[in-house]
């Protein structure tokens, strides 16, 4: 059994795996995640592989049945730090140079039940 602190107090955790698009998360109580940008940002589709409830754990094949887990979106679209790409080869002058901005959205995870 794995335990957190918190203010001197040894408290059981409550954490879970999610599954949204086509990515896992590790997700606590109260805790905000950074995702890929959400399609739907009104309506976010997800998938719950795991859930670890003080002694009880539950695993899913594939999915946890009765698992519920309430998120809000904070923020629907922030974009993330440049990423650069750059392509040399040497002995002919050949650089190119690309970048891009991943844009990303934030949740908060609110309650996790099983």
């Amino acid at each position: 059994m794995r335990f957190i602190r918190i203010k001197d107090k040894i408290q059981p955790m409550k954490y879970a795996v999610i599954q949204m698009q086509g990515h896992q998360y590790l997700v606590k109580e109260k805790q905000t995640i950074q995702v890929d940008k959400l399609a739907d940002p009104k309506k976010p589709e997800f998938d719950v592989l795991l859930v670890v409830d003080e002694k009880k754990i539950s695993v899913g094949k594939p999915f946890v049945k009765g698992a519920k887990i309430t998120l809000k979106v904070i923020d629907e679209v922030v974009k993330g730090k440049k990423v650069e790409v750059f392509k040399y080869k040497s002995k002919s002058r050949y650089r190119k140079r690309k970048g891009f901005r991943p844009k990303y959205s934030n949740i908060f995870i609110n309650t996790i039940s099983a």
